[in-house]
């Protein structure tokens, strides 16, 4: 295995990347292209509008990995075994989703099936994401109740005002997220003027034993909204949630084209009373409350050369800071020197509880600056289109590095070849995480 080396850490490069490229090149000679001659027909019946659609996809994605054994989530999540130096998993999914629509009703449902073999074992489970209905009654009046994913904010990669949604994975933010169950009903009337469209959205969302539980605290009937306006060509929302399940939410987000290629963004969030729990080098926990402030600033650039450019600044309020993050890191090595001097695992029992109250989960830190890079077609390579995505934790300088490439050649099959590379010092986030790098094929087929 040869080693690449860094400023601040070791990236590995496996022989097993060869054997990857060359299983890439052989799918897109064995697939082909798109033929050339096919006739050209017109039949107006498919331009009419069905009451009903189905759809969705079937995926494979098999993952290679390898690991840093030296780093503290490493030595968290394998300190009882031996995990080797890199591990292969294979993964797939199955999302189909469907519609119905009759007179003034929708019906709407998609579901997701993931199977996953890692070295935590094999796992299958189906989850609705979405299953709801909704009634229109006049064009300005919409009414929805059920299970549904809502998309509240302007961000790419992060979303802090998204007050009723999951939490994004910036390493993919476009995949389709589990939704909640809940009611809403949505108002829109149309001005002439420099506010041309305006929208009330207010939604309901109980939470109760077995009823949208890993929301927050239940017993508790939340209560949010969103306020949409177009105005003078500027998206902008006013967004709230309240209601005991959580904080008390408030945000504000905006959109603009200032030019046709050109467009910004940004949110900003503030939540009141946050409760943190916070673990310190010696292990002695603790929690306390207090106000966060959460924003993104951003920006998307087509440029005349078809490239298209993503920059984000985020700043995570509710996360940690270095100081407390080292602390933690210093537990985990503290408590994994001790298991095997005695056996005793206590430590890093403590320190999973804390992982998994916060310290290990996606960008858990306050400051990050997400910048992406997508060709369209380069050097006039018909369905090729590369990318490179990065994520820097501006903090503590550690980073992760993802060039990828898209190819479509074959109607409806997408194959997606993506390296992750994870760098830092010791006891930042990158540098601690369980990787030093990671390589996936993604093969999706849509129907």
């Amino acid at each position: 295995m040869k080693r690449i080396k860094t400023k601040n850490s070791v990236c590995y490069y496996p022989r097993r990347f060869r054997d990857w490229a060359w299983l890439w090149a052989l799918s897109c000679w064995l697939l082909g292209t798109p033929s050339q001659g096919e006739e050209f027909t017109f039949d107006a019946a498919e331009f009419e509008k069905k009451p009903y659609h189905f759809g969705g996809y079937a995926e494979l994605r098999p993952v290679l990995s390898g690991l840093d054994r030296d780093a503290a989530l490493h030595r968290l999540r394998f300190f009882a075994e031996d995990g080797g130096r890199t591990t292969v998993e294979y993964n797939g999914r199955l999302q189909i989703e469907g519609d119905l629509e009759q007179g003034i009703g929708r019906a709407f449902m998609r579901l997701n099936s993931d199977y996953d073999n890692t070295a935590a074992g094999e796992s299958f489970k189906t989850t609705v994401y979405d299953g709801y209905l909704s009634l229109k009654p006049t064009p300005n009046l919409t009414l929805e109740v059920g299970k549904k994913s809502l998309r509240w904010g302007t961000g790419y990669a992060w979303n802090p005002v998204a007050f009723l949604g999951r939490a994004k994975d910036p390493d993919d933010p476009e995949l389709n997220l589990e939704g909640f169950i809940l009611a809403s009903v949505s108002w829109i009337k149309s001005f002439s003027g420099p506010l041309q469209t305006l929208s009330l959205s207010p939604v309901l969302l109980p939470v109760y034993d077995g009823f949208n539980d890993d929301f927050g605290e239940t017993g508790h009937l939340n209560i949010g909204g969103k306020l949409y306006a177009l105005l003078a060509d500027t998206d902008i929302d006013l967004l709230f949630l309240a209601g005991g399940s959580g904080p008390n939410r408030y945000g504000f987000d905006f959109a603009r084209n200032l030019t046709p290629n050109f467009e910004i963004h940004g949110e900003f969030a503030y939540l009141r009373n946050v409760r943190k729990r916070f673990l310190d080098a010696t292990g002695l926990g603790g929690e306390r409350e207090e106000d966060t402030l959460s924003y993104l600033i951003g920006l998307r650039y087509l440029t005349e050369a078809e490239t298209t450019w993503i920059v984000e600044y985020y700043h995570n309020g509710a996360g940690f800071n270095r100081e407390e993050m080292e602390s933690f890191y210093r537990f985990v090595n503290r408590g994994y020197e001790t298991f095997l001097a005695t056996g005793d695992a206590s430590g890093l029992e403590r320190a999973e509880n804390a992982g998994q109250g916060g310290y290990a989960r996606m960008n858990p830190m306050r400051h990050y600056l997400y910048l992406r890079a997508g060709q369209k077609e380069p050097f006039d390579i018909l369905y090729f289109n590369p990318a490179v995505t990065a994520i820097i934790n501006l903090a503590d300088g550690s980073f992760s590095l993802s060039p990828e490439v898209l190819y479509t050649a074959v109607t409806n099959l997408e194959l997606r070849l993506k390296t992750t590379f994870l760098a830092g010092k010791r006891l930042s986030e990158f540098g601690e995480k369980q990787n030093d790098w990671r390589l996936e094929l993604r093969m999706r087929y849509y129907f």
